[in-house]
């Protein structure tokens, strides 16, 4: 007989207007990795908020069952204290404190009278740190790390809380290959250690991987729990589950025919804003009408430091190149200007550049375009939420109303309110960083159709993404970058993995 750490039973949350959870089961053996599977809005992060306490007992219905016993929690502290921690996708540090203090935060080692004891704080820093992999000073400010080493201070500040369920959401979502290796070699210690562990991740393979069950949540509704043991279990098998349905393919078929060139970018280059430095080095590329480019490239090779200073030098200090649209020069030198030009630019931050999380959809979709919505200098209100209503008509942007506050929706149905602000500029050219990161492979699929219907009305896309799959699935031809300087460009029908690796790799002295 199983034994099990945790059973939900029956759990129902409500929100206005919105069913978040409907009847939810899941069991956790004790020292497993189950992980949790849906699309973006199913109610996988809304079930684990009802598990931590962020949302209390008494807001919702069901049973909560840990360790044997019927837990109703008030708040996070009180999960906390029954061994019950959760890692959000937002992490939860102080960036001027160090690692020390962010680890004992609200958990601090106290002396006499009361006051800290920073020896003893110390030293147990440095010994979770090594129970991590970490190999950083105590003392370090946590702003000077990088995500992954954000995310192993996470997870020792679990560990000094004597964790026994450990949530994690999203824990890769932001980071780089080897950083994803080393996070998911330590929760695989961690289920040695006899701690058990959810994770909810959109990132399959991982899941395939590592997860001794899967949970599969649809539409706020458990679907079914997966043995991974099962040889008849893979990915293929997890996303039928999460969508109902096979998908055929992760990319929808698009035939290809470019026109003539929209925008010609020459012998580009940036400074870095505040190093002497560059950023871009005289890179240059073109993409015709009806065509999808892809920008390729290591973290730091300047791929969003392109783009952004294109659109309006948003980034760094521009040094030389010129830009053509239909062959005209244009001077993109701000923001507005590069609107003006018929370029748009998606930012890979949503949450942070891309969106107002705390403003409606209305508003939001708005934003760059109240030139068109507006006379007198007043904004046309009626105008304005029309526009907004058939944008989450054509982007089928799941919501109640127009005037849902974004911060509220899930990660797809943000990031199609984002391309719907840019399509309402009405752009030639749209640059598209990190355009699927963070979002469960349903509503990709729904962001590629809608790439390829902006194709096919003539208009030009540049996907920048760290997946190569991505960009060859969905481009039509790929530039590498490398340093700053564009390496090489291969059609996709020639390009693989390997090459594209290669030209991505390529030493700056040798690329000349």
């Amino acid at each position: 007989m199983a034994d099990n750490i945790l059973e939900m039973r029956s759990i129902t949350k409500t929100f206005p207007g919105v069913k978040a959870l409907s009847g939810v089961t899941l069991s956790a053996e004790r020292g497993e990795v189950h992980a949790i599977c849906g699309e973006n809005g199913a109610g996988k992060s809304t079930l684990m908020k009802v598990l931590s306490g962020v949302y209390p007992a008494g807001s919702y219905g069901g049973e909560i069952v840990y360790e044997g016993k019927t837990c109703s929690f008030s708040g996070i502290r009180d999960s906390e204290h029954a061994g019950i921690v959760i890692i959000h996708q937002e992490l939860a540090l102080v960036p001027h404190l160090s690692i020390a203090e962010n680890i004992f935060l609200g958990n601090e080692r106290r002396g006499r009278a009361g006051l800290i004891d920073w020896h003893r704080t110390n030293a147990e820093a440095a010994k979770l740190l090594g129970s991590v992999g970490l190999d950083e000073e105590p003392t370090t400010p946590v702003g000077q790390l990088g995500v992954g080493k954000q995310q192993l201070v996470e997870i020792a500040k679990a560990l000094a809380k004597d964790v026994k369920l450990l949530i994690l959401d999203e824990p890769t979502a932001a980071l780089n290959d080897n950083d994803s290796a080393h996070l998911l070699d330590l929760v695989r210690g961690l289920r040695e250690r006899g701690i058990t562990s959810l994770i909810i991740s959109h990132k399959l393979h991982e899941i395939e991987a590592i997860a001794d069950h899967t949970t599969v949540i649809r539409d706020g509704k458990t679907v079914e729990t997966l043995d991974m043991a099962d040889p008849a279990v893979n990915v293929d098998r997890i996303i039928r589950g999460m969508v109902g349905r096979d998908l055929e393919s992760f990319y929808p078929s698009r035939e290809s025919r470019p026109g003539d060139v929209v925008l010609r970018v020459e012998d580009w280059t940036v400074r870095h804003p505040s190093q002497d430095r560059l950023v871009v080095d005289g890179a240059g590329f073109q993409v015709r009408a009806g065509e999808v480019i892809g920008i390729a490239g290591l973290m730091g090779a300047g791929r969003t430091e392109l783009a952004m200073s294109i659109f309006g030098r948003s980034y760094g200090r521009y040094v030389s190149g010129r830009a053509y649209m239909h062959g005209k020069e244009i001077k993109a030198r701000t923001v507005a200007e590069a609107i003006d030009a018929r370029i748009a630019y998606a930012t890979e931050d949503r949450k942070a550049y891309g969106l107002n999380l705390i403003d409606d959809i209305s508003r939001n979709i708005s934003a760059a375009a109240l030139g068109k919505l507006s006379s007198w200098g007043f904004v046309d209100d009626h105008r304005e939420n029309h526009e907004a209503e058939s944008a989450m008509k054509s982007m089928n942007i799941k919501a109640p109303t127009v005037k849902a506050i974004v911060g509220k929706l899930s990660g797809g149905n943000q990031q199609k309110v984002v391309l719907s602000k840019w399509l309402l500029t009405d752009p030639e050219v749209l640059f598209l960083d990190e355009p699927t990161r963070g979002i469960d492979v349903g509503a990709k699929y729904e962001i590629y159709t809608l790439i390829n219907r902006f194709v096919e009305a003539g208009k030009a896309v540049v996907i920048i993404s760290s997946d190569l799959l991505e960009l060859l699935g969905t481009c039509d031809r790929i530039y590498a970058l490398s340093a700053g300087r564009i390496t090489g460009e291969l059609p996709v029908a020639e390009a693989t993995e390997e090459s594209l690796m290669t030209l991505m790799t390529k030493e700056k002295e040798l690329i000349a």
